[in-house]
């Protein structure tokens, strides 16, 4: 696949690949251990222009698409889970409020793209998390403005918040018709944080609730059209679809490299593990289906850089991927024997951290039932 890449794609490569190894991999562990985020590292893939990596140039960003996106995440995730996924979450932002921002909203690309205004996305709620047609959080007008009122959960990056996107209800229908993304002042009065969330992996986002209570927005805070946000955030989807399989395919590429070192050097019954058969069918079955992975996250990476709909890609992308990763980080620990199930060993954190990929962004029962409904369209 890299043979294929553009002498841009490759220096993107290059570059993130650098700063992972140097920057992201020595504080990998001590990241998970304190479980805080680290603002050094955000500041420092903001300086390198990671965060405007699909933006397009005219906006600020380097205009190398969905692809340079998927390149750069894989590198990071190849170090770190966590700040991987906090890398995903600039970028998503700056892509989104070009599209469907106004003046006002974009505006905050620049303070985004130098990682002096952290934004997070907030959707999710208690009860509602895939159903998002379903959400319950509420904006009614209120003389020129709004207010706002509702819980969102499971905020990635909410703890450091400075821009905050939330999905509410705005009209009076049941359903997707009648949903609205509000742009809002992290810091304003209203909002109110919960304590940060003790996850199984994936430490150091700052992931907490959210409260709106009685949170007071301007007129101009509604993104995009009103009671028309939905089929935005459907569209987002996709996008941060790629972004996950990325981040799960960086993790079993770790994953993958680790089992192969460890095979090489650990000896039992005269002789390194890699010479056993069963060790090395494991080997082989991890390389086939990272390979195959890659392939489908870049095939719809690049369908999405030619504007074509890829709600079918993503889903196949997401799914094969983040199952894969799954099952060969816990094959890696396997080999790993004993050792594996310890701190002392990155394999364990890659096992902790992995498994939230099968979940975020659509748990990939949600996905199945997304490809299922897409191959019913194509072949009516």
């Amino acid at each position: 696949m890299q043979r294929f890449f553009t002498e841009d794609q490759t220096a993107l490569r290059d570059t993130a690949r650098r700063f992972a190894e140097r920057e992201i991999l020595p504080r990998a562990a001590a990241i998970d251990r304190e479980d805080r985020f680290d603002r050094a590292l955000y500041k420092g893939m903001a300086a390198l222009g990671l965060f405007g990596v699909a933006l397009r140039e005219e906006a600020g960003g380097a205009g190398m698409g969905a692809i340079g996106a998927c390149i750069a995440m894989e590198e990071l995730a190849r170090c770190s889970g966590a700040v991987a996924n906090a890398f995903a979450i600039p970028v998503e932002a700056a892509l989104f409020l070009d599209q469907h921002g106004n003046d006002r909203h974009r505006a905050l690309i620049p303070g985004i793209l130098a990682g002096d205004i952290i934004p997070a996305t907030a959707v999710t709620e208690p009860d509602h998390g895939s159903d998002v047609a379903g959400l319950r959080t509420t904006a009614r007008r209120d003389g020129e403005g709004w207010v706002l009122d509702g819980t969102k959960a499971w905020v990635t990056l909410g703890g450091v918040v400075d821009a905050l996107m939330v999905f509410a209800r705005s009209g009076s229908e049941n359903g997707h018709k009648a949903i609205s993304c509000f742009l809002l002042d992290g810091h304003a009065p209203g909002i109110l944080r919960g304590k940060e969330e003790e996850l199984l992996g994936m430490h150091g986002l700052a992931d907490c609730m959210i409260t709106l209570d009685g949170m007071r927005a301007p007129a101009d805070a509604v993104i995009g059209p009103e009671n028309g946000a939905f089929k935005m955030a459907m569209g987002n989807f996709n996008f941060s679809r790629l972004m996950m399989s990325a981040m799960a395919l960086g993790i079993a590429q770790a994953a993958f490299e680790d089992a192969v070192a460890y095979a090489k050097t650990r000896q039992q019954f005269g002789g390194p593990i890699i010479n056993f058969q069963a060790v090395q069918f494991m080997l082989a079955d991890m390389s086939t289906d990272i390979a195959a992975a890659r392939m489908l996250i870049h095939h719809a990476a690049r369908l999405y850089d030619h504007g074509m709909p890829i709600a079918k890609e993503a889903a196949q992308a997401k799914l094969f991927t983040t199952d894969m990763a799954t099952k060969h980080v816990s094959n890696a620990l396997q080999i790993h024997g004993g050792n594996g199930y310890s701190r002392a060993y990155r394999v364990e954190r890659l096992f902790r951290d992995v498994r939230l990929a099968q979940i975020y962004e659509g748990t990939n029962q949600i996905q199945r039932l997304i490809i299922a409904r897409q191959v019913e369209k194509e072949m009516a």
